[in-house]
């Protein structure tokens, strides 16, 4: 007795499949998509770059108010809505405000000894403007620079950051799509992010902090929200596409690389964005990991409580999303 494959032509059709070509509408359909999604990622990345400038960066400053004043209106005349200005009794009070997070700097105007208090974690390109600035309202005198949260040591620049943000989304995203594609049932799916995310975490608290030493904070505290990151990148994504298929994992993808990378600031500061493009950039997973390793790593936690809890958000979210995917799936299988 002999058998047919499942798979083998029928006759007169041998080679049919072989011999098949796509028809044109579809060729042009795809490369015209490829085209359009290249046009929106280029958008999404280059835009928020050409558009990055100080936007009223809160900075406090001391001294006698006819100096406040003078340096306000030097400050309005040079780069019209830059700076902030706040007045604070003294250096103390001013220094407290910087390692609290409410200002990005403090000036002292102090005509025998000027001074600048800045944080370079919470944004390096921060830190240089007001140190230019605080340089500009002396006259080009020497400005003693007190640096409450300086660059970690093996990276000065703060160049580690702005570099690992990237790959730090995309094993997110990549991770949710290999497990969106390849893994079925929700729980385990979950349980996959979770591995991923526990694994991932400290693997690149390693790098980052271990390797490169572009971290200077605890090493277990920047691991937790590292692997907080990558549980809410991938739980969101995933959780997506549980209700919405091919296009919620295109979706979540598209948000959070496409959009949540060049918004993150990681190459800067959310002050530096355009107005509301920067509030919704920290309410994404990549802007979100930027600013709670900023505040592990050079504030000893202080402004974590936000993106954690934008994080805790995502990947609650993505949760709840596939459990609604399975009570949706069980319904269909009734």
């Amino acid at each position: 007795m002999t058998t047919t494959p499942l798979l083998s032509s029928p006759p007169g059709h041998a080679g049919a499949e072989a011999t098949a070509v796509t028809p044109w509408p579809r060729v042009v359909a795809l490369a015209a998509a490829v085209a359009v999604g290249l046009t929106v990622l280029l958008a999404a990345f280059a835009w928020p770059a050409t558009r990055t400038a100080p936007r009223d960066v809160p900075v406090a400053v001391v001294g006698p108010p006819v100096a406040v004043e003078q340096v306000r209106a030097a400050v309005e005349q040079a780069q019209p809505g830059a700076l902030d200005l706040r007045p604070a009794a003294d250096l103390v009070e001013a220094r407290r405000l910087v390692e609290d997070r409410e200002v990005y700097g403090a000036l002292v105007l102090d005509p025998a000894a000027p001074q600048v208090v800045v944080a370079t974690q919470a944004g390096p390109p921060v830190a240089q403007l007001l140190t230019s600035a605080a340089a500009a309202a002396t006259g080009g005198a020497a400005v003693q620079v007190d640096d409450v949260a300086p660059a970690a040591a093996g990276d000065p620049r703060g160049a580690g950051l702005a570099a690992g943000a990237l790959p730090i989304a995309l094993g997110g995203g990549a991770g949710a799509v290999l497990l969106a594609l390849r893994v079925r049932g929700p729980g385990r799916q979950a349980a996959g992010a979770v591995v991923l995310a526990l694994l991932g975490g400290p693997a690149a608290a390693g790098v980052l902090h271990g390797w490169l030493g572009a971290l200077s904070g605890h090493p277990v505290a920047e691991a937790a929200v590292l692997s907080l990151g990558l549980a809410a990148t991938t739980l969101g994504v995933l959780g997506l596409a549980a209700v919405a298929g091919r296009v919620g994992l295109g979706l979540g993808m598209a948000t959070v690389v496409a959009l949540g990378n060049p918004l993150s600031a990681a190459a800067g500061a959310p002050v530096l964005l355009p107005d509301g493009w920067a509030q919704l950039g920290q309410l994404l997973p990549p802007g979100a990991v930027v600013a709670a390793l900023r505040a592990v790593s050079g504030f000893g936690g202080t402004g974590a409580a936000g993106p954690v809890t934008v994080l805790t958000a995502w990947a609650a979210g993505g949760l709840l999303l596939l459990a609604v995917g399975a009570v949706r799936g069980r319904r269909r299988a009734a």
